[in-house]
């Protein structure tokens, strides 16, 4: 029995049921406000193709300026507090989406957004690698997260799918923004901190010092230089699913778009948990992640063709379950365990920070592109265009001969949770 007055150190598991919770509850509002606000910006605010992938390139920007700072942060002087803060910035950005119209007010609703992710990225994934303290159970729960992300994100749809239908897109967006920023007081009061230790000597100096160790880190090792230059591609093609709301609606949508809309993207989610259930078996073995990772990019170029050169929006709508369901959910937690594994824990949040660095990268340079094509070709080419980037990054990772070396990883053993 602990001491009287004494505080009970979480267990391992305790950890992880917080950490799932919370994870399944951030992604029913991160779904739910991503949904209504991409049919928003189409039917309420009528932005533009070009619009929609500058969008995406406001928020990146933002997120190349503040994500590197945020993980640092995370890494010399707290996991918690950059994810309560990280809360409150989404939650303003959400809300206030659905109050606005005009594309430059939309535009910092993206920044607000951003800044929320640059907060939060990074930190969480330290932050339950700290307080977990199991290296043989860790890539499994990251595994078992991706999960209960798109349980998460399938509930999120429906709930805030027919709360838009019933209510108006607006009052959904609102609705998710309010909810975010509760959830952010359930991180202060549950999320403990008992196995981090903040960097010693002054802080600048301890901020420097950590950034130059993750670079150097990842300068040296050849798979996380493999993985954050295939996450910078990915993440560049991937921009161009801004457009894919506007490309449903093109190809004969039904007048009211939410509820199948809604309906494509809860079977994304289900179809995404499948796939991960599956691959989570076998994440493991020697160079499952290069291959799950080089596979996930040939299902995401057959959905982008399909989409593109679709006759209607069912076979559409099929092309998008191939990108959003299988393809994105892959490739992103595929990448997220491979650097957890080969990053130290004096680092693991700069680790972390730079893959989402490299996602931000990517969709500057992206988005750009891809809104210049989608003004002067269109979105079939642009499309076809992205398509042909992920099918690159295919090439790239089914030529690369493995990395024989263990680096920093952890087979991970144990419960699966």
């Amino acid at each position: 029995m602990a001491p009287a007055g004494s505080a009970r150190r979480p267990s391992s598991g305790d950890v992880a049921s917080t950490f799932l919770r919370w994870t399944y509850l951030r992604a029913v509002l991160h779904r739910g406000y991503v949904l209504a606000s991409g049919l928003y910006f189409v039917v309420e605010a009528h932005l533009s193709a070009a619009q929609l992938v500058l969008l995406g390139t406001v928020m990146s920007v933002t997120l190349m300026i503040s994500d590197v700072p945020a993980g640092v942060w995370s890494d010399a002087l707290s996991r918690k507090w950059p994810l309560v803060i990280g809360h409150g910035f989404l939650a303003a950005g959400m809300m206030m989406t659905g109050l606005v119209t005009a594309f430059p007010l939309l535009a910092v609703t993206q920044v607000l957004w951003a800044l929320g992710w640059a907060f939060s990225g990074g930190a969480d994934v330290a932050w339950l690698t700290d307080e977990l303290d199991r290296p043989d159970l860790i890539s499994r729960v990251l595994a078992a997260r991706a999960r209960w992300d798109l349980v998460g994100g399938a509930t999120g749809i429906v709930a805030f799918g027919a709360l838009a239908w019933a209510a108006g897109l607006a009052v959904a967006i609102v609705t998710s923004g309010a909810a975010m920023a509760l959830l952010g007081v359930f991180v202060t009061a549950r999320f403990s901190e008992e196995n981090f230790t903040p960097a010693h000597g002054p802080r600048w100096g301890a901020a420097l010092s950590i950034f130059w160790r993750g670079a150097g880190l990842a300068r040296r090792d050849r798979e996380l230089l493999l993985v954050l230059t295939a996450t910078m591609i990915i993440n560049g093609a991937g921009m161009v699913a801004w457009v894919f709301p506007r490309q449903l609606v093109d190809l004969g949508f039904p007048a009211d778009p939410v509820l199948w809309y809604t309906a494509i993207g809860t079977a994304s989610f289900v179809v995404g948990a499948v796939v991960l259930r599956v691959a989570e078996r076998r994440i493991d073995r020697a160079g499952a992640a290069r291959r799950a990772y080089a596979l996930a990019c040939c299902v995401g170029v057959a959905g982008l063709i399909l989409l593109a050169y679709a006759p209607d929006a069912i076979i559409g709508g099929l092309g998008v379950l191939l990108v959003s369901g299988v393809a994105s959910n892959v490739t992103r937690t595929v990448s997220v365990i491979w650097v957890n594994r080969r990053s130290t824990s004096d680092v693991r949040a700069t680790m972390h920070s730079f893959l989402s660095q490299a996602e931000t990268v990517g969709e500057i340079a992206g988005g750009a592109g891809l809104a210049i094509l989608a003004h002067a070709a269109g979105i079939s080419l642009t499309l076809t265009a992205s398509a042909g980037l992920i099918a690159f990054v295919a090439v790239m990772l089914a030529c690369l001969a493995p990395n024989t070396g263990q680096g920093n990883s952890e087979t991970a053993r144990g419960t699966v949770i």
